[in-house]
């Protein structure tokens, strides 16, 4: 199986693992037909994006167990869903984002552009 790419074309880089962030919780913002969601933007999370997406009725900030999912704080990065980042980009919330770490699929609802303008350094 070819590996994953990232919105550069170059090989999908680890996002996170403290907290373990992906929707496989491996880390990485791969996705496959189970991920309806679409998990693929690294991000590195603000309380701005967080409040915006707990208003939009998706609390990030919220431990939920069940699900292992630790609840985020401003800093940690983790894989959102590339709509929703579009959203709050649009918004004027979007959180920076790292580039070798999300993967091409965001491409489909996020511009290079837009992705560009808020990109972090992968380490």
């Amino acid at each position: 199986m070819a590996e994953a790419k990232n919105v550069l074309g170059t090989d999908l880089q680890i996002c996170c693992t403290s907290p373990m962030t992906g929707f496989y919780r491996d880390g990485f913002c791969s996705t496959g037909g189970q991920d309806l969601g679409m998990h693929v933007v690294c991000a590195q999370v603000t309380a701005e994006f967080l409040e915006f997406t707990k208003s939009r009725g998706n609390d990030l900030s919220t431990p939920m167990p069940q699900y292992n999912f630790p609840g985020l704080r401003p800093g940690d990065r983790w894989c959102l869903c590339a709509a929703r980042w579009q959203e709050a980009m649009d918004a004027g919330v979007a959180p920076p984002v790292v580039l070798e770490a999300t993967h091409a699929r965001a491409l489909e609802a996020c511009s290079l552009t837009d992705l560009k303008q808020y990109a972090l350094s992968a380490s």
